[in-house]
């Protein structure tokens, strides 16, 4: 496996909500969803390297799986991990 093909599986793919959109353009923070076992190191680079840009900081939290009932099967969905990207100045990531 490649290093592009790596940094290609720590960016699973963005999350787009109405908080990540404002973060976007207030505080310059773009959010990925992650692999679970994914850390804040290979998050910085994989962000770096396929988007060529600075990384400021990370921040990453585990997000609970949800409960769900459908008939009479009661489960949770998955949990997964957010991944809170903040750029330095004058770097952004264009939309493609």
């Amino acid at each position: 496996m490649t290093a592009t093909e790596r940094h290609y599986r720590v960016i699973e793919k963005p999350v787009v909500t109405e908080k990540s959109s404002d973060d976007m353009a207030n505080r310059n923070s773009y959010t990925f969803r992650v692999p679970r076992r994914a850390n804040k190191i290979e998050i910085r680079n994989a962000v770096e390297k396929l988007f060529e840009v600075k990384v400021k900081s990370v921040n990453t939290l585990q997000v609970k799986g949800k409960w769900k009932i459908r008939g009479r099967t009661i489960g949770r969905t998955q949990k997964w991990k957010k991944a809170m990207v903040i750029l330095a100045a004058g770097n952004t990531i264009e939309a493609s």
